[in-house]
C-alpha cells in the first residue's frame, strides 16, 4: 500500500482533555485508511500557528485538527499564512465547537476520524481581521469576554455553561461602544452592545441562523449587531427577535457583505473564534472567498 502523508494536530488540553484517551484509535484509523501519520501535540498557545507556516504544500497531503475552535483557527492562520492549499480534516473536541456543527461534523471522536476518509472536499470562505485570521467569527460587546477568560479547568468541567457563567460576571460592566460599520451595501453607526462578523450557522451558540441565510463558500459575511438600550421592553423584544430568528426587529442590525470596516473601536476587545484580539480604530474585516479545502461528512 502506498500511504499518503497526514500530519495530524492535537490539543492535548482541550475539552475535557478526551483526545487523550482516543489519540490510539484515531491513529489506528487512519493508517488502516492509508495515511504515514505524523502526531504533533500543540505545546502553548500559538504553537499550531508556528508549526504550520513553516510548512511546505508537499509536506503532507492532509492536515487534521483534533481540537477546539482555537486550536483550529491555529491551524487555519498558519496555513494562510504560508498560503498552503491542503485538505483539511477536523475531529472537534473542544467545548462549543461551533463551526463544525454547522457543517455537521460528529463530535464523537471515532467517527469524525472515519467521516474524514471518505469525506467530501468543500471550499469554505475564511475570514481576515487586519493581519490576522478566523474562520467563523469575529466578535465583540456583551459575553463575548466570555469565551477567552473563562479558564480552560473550569470550561472542562461545565462544558458551555463555563461561558454563560462568565458572561454573567460580567455583564454589569458592559458598556455600549459607538462605532461606524462602512461596506458597500451601507453605513451603520450608533452605540451596540454586542456585534458579530461571521461565517457560520450560529454565534455564540445563541444567535442562530436559518440555511437561507447563511452559505458558507458565497463569500459574504453576515453581520449581526444588537444596538444600546436601556428601555427594558426593547430590549425584550430584541430578545425575542433572536430567539424567533426575526431580525427585522427594532434594536437589530442584520445585513450581508463582502468586507467592513469598522471605525471608533481602539481598544475594543474583539474574539476571533473565541481568541482574544485588541481592536484598532479602524480595523478591515476581508471575506476571503474558497480559501481553505474542508473534509465534511459526505453528503447522504
Amino acid at each position: 500500500m502506498d500511504y499518503q502523508k497526514m500530519l495530524l494536530i492535537v490539543n492535548p488540553c482541550s475539552g475535557r482533555a478526551k483526545m487523550r484517551g482516543e489519540l490510539l484509535r484515531v491513529v489506528e484509523i487512519f493508517t488502516k485508511g492509508g495515511y504515514d501519520v505524523t502526531v504533533h501535540p500543540t505545546k502553548d498557545r500559538g504553537d499550531a500557528t508556528d508549526y504550520v507556516s513553516k510548512l511546505s504544500q508537499n509536506d503532507y497531503s492532509v492536515i487534521v485538527v483534533c481540537g477546539g475552535d482555537g486550536t483550529l483557527n491555529e491551524v487555519i492562520t498558519g496555513m494562510m499564512k504560508a498560503s498552503l492549499k491542503i485538505k483539511l480534516g477536523y475531529i472537534p473536541s473542544g467545548t462549543l465547537n461551533e463551526w463544525s456543527a454547522g457543517l455537521k461534523i460528529s463530535r464523537e471522536i471515532p467517527k469524525a476520524a472515519r467521516d474524514i476518509l471518505d469525506g467530501d472536499t468543500v471550499e469554505l470562505d475564511i475570514g481576515k481581521f487586519g493581519d490576522r485570521y478566523f474562520s467563523y467569527t469575529a466578535s465583540f460587546g456583551a459575553f463575548t469576554e466570555a469565551s477567552y477568560s473563562a479558564p480552560q479547568d473550569i470550561k472542562n468541567v461545565l462544558g458551555q455553561a463555563a461561558y454563560f457563567f462568565e458572561g454573567v460576571k460580567s455583564i454589569a460592566n458592559i458598556k455600549p461602544v459607538h462605532l461606524k460599520l462602512t461596506c458597500d451595501e451601507k453605513e451603520v453607526e450608533g452605540d451596540f452592545l454586542f456585534g458579530a462578523v461571521s461565517n457560520s450557522m450560529s454565534v455564540g451558540g445563541i444567535v442562530k441562523f436559518s440555511d437561507t441565510l447563511v452559505k458558507l463558500n458565497d463569500g459574504y459575511f453576515e453581520v449581526f449587531l444588537i444596538r444600546s438600550t436601556s428601555n427594558l421592553i426593547k430590549l425584550q423584544n430584541i430578545v425575542e427577535g433572536i430567539v424567533r430568528q426575526d431580525f427585522e426587529r427594532e434594536g437589530i442590525e442584520f445585513f450581508h457583505t463582502k468586507s467592513l470596516t469598522v471605525t471608533g473601536g481602539d481598544n475594543l476587545a474583539w474574539t476571533l473564534d473565541g481568541e482574544y484580539a485588541k481592536g484598532e480604530n479602524s480595523i478591515k474585516i476581508e471575506n476571503l472567498s474558497n480559501a481553505i479545502k474542508l473534509i465534511v461528512p459526505k453528503s447522504k
